[in-house]
């Protein structure tokens, strides 16, 4: 029992810390207060005067200058100049304005790539045709047929 009352008397004194440190912040933000206030009742602002003209010289000091207008004649002339210029219809490209298939980026990458494998494709094709005709010589005629076939095949995979 004696250590929870040792424990509750500690966390009082620590609560009682606590509040004079906030007692003592509270007095140090009010005394900074005071300081700001006594310094800006020195230092007051200028007047600015836009639309009203004083009497007095000391005050006209602070008279800001009429704005004046910019050149809009100029301005709308451009904008009515850039307006008349007409789109060309012909200019503009069908296959832009339609949309993508989701992966035109991933066929514009592999492009060069398949064009390596077609050129190989091509050369193993024409090693096939030429064993085959070392092996049958009397065949020729449907080796020619089949390479030919393979090549109408590989044009119309093309497009």
């Amino acid at each position: 029992m004696a250590s929870t009352e040792d424990k509750i008397g500690t966390l009082e004194d620590e609560a009682f810390k606590r509040k004079e440190r906030l007692k003592a912040l509270k007095r140090k933000a009010t005394e900074g207060k005071e300081d700001v206030k006594e310094s800006s009742e020195h230092v007051l602002p200028k007047p600015k005067f836009r639309s009203y003209v004083p009497d007095e010289t000391t005050l006209k000091e602070n008279v800001i200058p009429a704005a004046k207008p910019g050149d809009v004649v100029s301005e709308v002339k451009d904008l009515l100049e850039a307006g008349d210029k007409k789109v060309v219809i012909e200019e503009l490209n069908l296959s832009s304005l339609a949309p993508r298939k989701p992966d035109w980026d991933l066929k514009r990458d592999v492009v060069k790539k398949l064009e390596k494998l077609e050129k190989r494709t091509q050369r193993a094709i024409a090693e096939l045709i030429r064993d085959r005709l070392k092996n049958e010589q009397s065949d020729l005629a449907s080796a020619v047929n089949l390479g030919a076939s393979v090549n109408q095949k590989l044009d119309v995979d093309d497009d």
